[in-house]
């Protein structure tokens, strides 16, 4: 370990030492350290926050066309370096080469479009119900944000909420997830270079419960941004509430994929494995619930087993591989313990449910399909955050939409149909925040809003024009 590169923590403009360090493991390759990266106490937390509120002042009232450039500055060496950018998310996450770079060139992109909406904000002029007197809209930023990521796309969710918070001028404090803070680290040193003022953007990185509980609690700051799991999403929504501070929360899914009789089916099967299996299942998007009605399900499912026989497993830097492992051991067992519930309760396993050997030790796991299973199965209603998927056979289009919406959650939901009355309906009455038709369920554009509905999402959406809904606070000002 002598030889494992040191990861400090950028508060204030400077890198400083963690109390500690924790080692950053690849999933892939269990002997493979990426580096040691600091853990950040309460006090560094502390600090960052009070760096983050000295620079807000200046900062809020900068000149738009500064802000533009560094964010241009940021987005466009992360897509410069998108290869090597790669190659460290997929050993630290797990992700495929491939999927790796496309998330890093995502990430790249999002800050080249708040780079231009910094020059796009816009209010508006209107005339008062009083005569000679005028009404002046604007955004002013909300201040100091603190922005909690996830570990499962750990350089496309720091950037699309650093981007944005930055873009209409307030200050950051960037806690990632402590499984996969490398990305995190590497977005920090690029825009240690990019011409930002000192503490407009600090990282402290380590545990939630010492780092996010401090950020989140803490009186100086105005807004928290989390994606993550429901039970500390709603411990945060709770704590911010109770301070009156602004939050903003993406959580779990359970994203419904109906499959109607009249779909294609080799376009079924492909979006079908697309949606469930593909980035190992740890998408809040990934769709687990494959709805399917009585006369295309035997079909369906006799051709899903044979298209999962292709599905190689592997280390995600390997040439062909089409998943990597999952994320860590508790990853893994909270996977296979959902496996075999699912044989406990029913259902019948048709594909998969076992680990994979490979020629490293990691964390692999065969993408598995269970069949016969109904509505009523913990398989079916929980969040299992894995390559793990099941069939609920319906006998309409009107039972498959009722099952679709009978989930506390609504993020993302699917429909394979040649029908266009029925993609038209569904697309209305689908309690879900983003719908896909003939598409996978995961998958979306960085311009775009991306958020859900129920027990997914909380506050406003993130990504495109919409993200301005959280990072902005409206003023109104009367002119007589």
């Amino acid at each position: 370990m002598a030889n494992v590169q040191r990861f400090d923590n950028f508060i204030g403009g400077q890198w400083l030492a963690g109390e500690s360090y924790s080692s950053n493991i690849n999933p892939s390759d269990l002997c493979d350290v990426i580096g040691e990266y600091a853990q950040a106490d309460a006090l560094q937390v502390k600090q960052a926050v009070a760096a983050a509120r000295a620079a807000f002042p200046a900062w809020s009232t900068s000149g738009i066309q500064a802000r533009s450039d560094a964010l241009d500055k940021v987005g466009s060496e992360i897509l410069a370096r998108r290869e090597e950018l790669g190659i460290l998310l997929a050993r630290e996450e797990g992700k495929t080469l491939p999927e790796a770079i496309g998330e890093v060139s995502r990430a790249g992109n999002i800050f080249k479009f708040f780079a231009g909406e910094c020059l796009r904000q816009s209010g508006d002029l209107l005339t008062s119900v009083r005569p000679g007197v005028s009404v002046e809209v604007t955004r002013e930023p909300l201040g100091v944000v603190g922005l909690i990521t996830p570990w499962n796309f750990p350089i496309a969710i720091p950037a699309w909420k650093v981007a944005p918070a930055l873009a209409y001028g307030n200050c950051v404090v960037l806690k990632p997830a402590d499984l996969v803070p490398g990305c995190a680290w590497a977005i920090a040193e690029i825009i240690s270079r990019a011409g930002f003022p000192d503490g407009v953007f600090n990282l402290v990185m380590g545990s939630g419960r010492v780092v996010g509980e401090t950020l989140v609690q803490h009186p100086q700051v105005d807004g928290i941004s989390f994606t993550g799991s429901v039970g500390v999403g709603r411990g945060i929504a709770a704590s911010c509430v109770a301070r009156q501070a602004k939050v903003q929360l993406e959580m779990g899914g359970k994203n419904p994929q109906v499959i109607l009789d009249d779909a294609d089916l080799k376009v079924a099967v492909e979006l079908a494995v697309q949606s469930a299996f593909y980035s190992t299942g740890q998408r809040c998007t990934a769709s687990s619930r494959l709805i399917v009605t009585a006369g295309i399900h035997d079909r369906f499912v006799e051709a899903m087993v044979e298209r999962m026989k292709s599905i190689k497993v592997g280390h995600a830097l390997e040439k062909g591989v089409d998943i990597g492992p999952v994320v860590s051991q508790a990853q893994l067992d909270q996977d296979l313990r959902y496996i075999e519930i699912g044989k406990q309760e029913g259902a019948r396993l048709v594909a998969g449910g076992e680990r994979v050997s490979c020629a490293k030790d990691g964390y692999y796991l065969a993408p598995t399909l269970f069949a016969d299973s109904s509505a009523e199965m913990r398989i079916s209603r929980e969040e299992i955050f894995g390559p793990v998927a099941n069939i609920v056979k319906v006998a309409n289009y009107e039972a498959a939409l009722a099952l679709a919406n009978d989930t506390e959650f609504g993020l993302s939901a699917g429909i394979c149909t040649t029908s266009l009355k029925y993609a038209n309906h569904f697309k209305r009455h689908v309690q879900a925040g983003m719908v896909m038709v003939n598409l996978p369920t995961a998958g979306v554009d960085y311009h775009v809003p991306f958020g859900g509905r129920k027990g997914s999402s909380y506050g406003s959406r993130e990504q495109g024009k919409y993200a301005q809904e959280f990072y902005t606070t409206v003023k109104t000002t009367y002119i007589g």
